[in-house]
């Protein structure tokens, strides 16, 4: 592989990272290798264990956050393979408005009292700390920062000290802001989780995770575990993720910039109760006066937004997230969490303000 300087910028990065090295005749792409078996003797020997087309995606994604990528079958594989190095009869400290499935993952490893939980509201950096002193066990510090789907910020460099003083390793999903906006290692995390089904990949064609660290000792332990439980990626989905993010840096700006705007115009809306933007990314929440039915009106009669769950694809979507029996109780019925896209910001705007005006309360 080409290796980039490392004081180039993020979207040089995405575009030059991970490329074979130049010379005449050579690709400019990494070729899709086809494997499960190879000759042995090497440092691959069998497809559980490498493959040069993980190796392009996980050096981008590894440049880019500050550390050592590995590529997962999705990005619940790369977070479960997290909850792994947990202890038996370990802590872990979450956000209570994590993921949904992250937080399904904890409370069933819980119910066979592997390890043990305590949900917390991560914004609030006191009552943090103090669920990890309280804890004696308490292995892990989860952090989602932006939440899905409240949208709320940790503190994570504060968090971070916090943790490592009690000895607890702490991991950040950084799913909704990439490593374009936020680079958690460099403010003190040990992991990074991310579910490359979204932003990275960018097209709604690939189920992708992934995990970055800093810290060999932490690369071999989690690499062990991908290995053992074989919990790989296909090499076609893992080389259509690296094609997508050679473009991240364009998309994502677009769809900053489209969901800035939306959340302005939102917030001016007689439909609207509250929007939820965190100033950055391209996730907005808006919580419609109407409740639950307004939502559901809302979800029914976009035309050019699409309904549907996933997010951090070219096209925009939303849907109610309440919807979901494991959302959690305390995100508003009423909350639509929007995923904007690349679309002209007047078209978005024109199909969501027109079928606003029927989920007026």
């Amino acid at each position: 592989m080409s290796e980039p300087a490392s004081d180039l910028r993020p979207a040089t990065i995405t575009v030059t990272a991970g490329r074979p090295a130049h010379e005449p005749d050579a690709p400019l792409n990494p070729p899709i290798t086809m494997a499960s078996t190879y000759v042995a003797t090497g440092d691959l020997e069998y497809g559980r264990y490498g493959n040069p087309t993980w190796s392009a995606f996980e050096e981008v994604l590894g440049t880019l956050e500050g550390g050592r990528a590995l590529a997962f079958a999705s990005g619940m594989a790369a977070a479960t393979t997290v909850l792994d190095l947990v202890g038996q009869g370990g802590g872990v400290v979450a956000p209570r408005h994590s993921y949904s499935g992250t937080v399904m993952a904890l409370a069933d490893l819980e119910s066979r009292e592997r390890l043990h939980g305590t949900l917390v509201d991560i914004a609030d950096t006191d009552a943090v700390v103090a669920a990890m002193r309280a804890d004696e066990d308490c292995a892990l510090l989860w952090i989602e920062s932006p939440t899905n789907p409240a949208l709320e910020i940790a503190d994570i460099p504060a968090l971070a000290q916090a943790a490592h003083e009690l000895g607890i390793r702490v991991v950040v999903d950084n799913t909704f802001a990439t490593p374009l906006l936020q680079q958690p290692l460099a403010l003190g995390a040990d992991i990074v989780v991310h579910s490359a089904t979204k932003y990275l990949a960018g097209h709604s064609d690939v189920q992708l995770g992934a995990l970055v660290t800093a810290d060999d000792e932490v690369h071999a332990a989690l690499k062990g575990r991908r290995d053992l439980v074989g919990a790989v990626p296909g090499p076609f989905e893992t080389w259509l993720a690296l094609r997508g993010l050679r473009t991240l840096h364009v998309r994502l700006d677009r769809a900053q910039a489209n969901a800035a705007e939306l959340a302005r115009r939102l917030a001016d809306h007689p439909a609207i109760e509250e929007v939820r933007y965190p100033g950055f990314g391209a996730i907005v929440a808006a919580v419609l006066g109407g409740g639950a039915p307004a939502a559901d009106l809302l979800a029914h009669d976009v035309r050019l937004w699409v309904h549907a769950t996933s997010l951090g694809g070219v096209e925009s979507t939303l849907e109610r997230r309440r919807r979901w029996k494991a959302e959690a109780a305390t995100i508003p019925e009423g909350l639509v969490r929007m995923s904007v896209g690349i679309e002209d910001v007047e078209d978005l705007w024109a199909d969501l303000s027109r079928a606003l005006s029927s989920a007026r309360p």
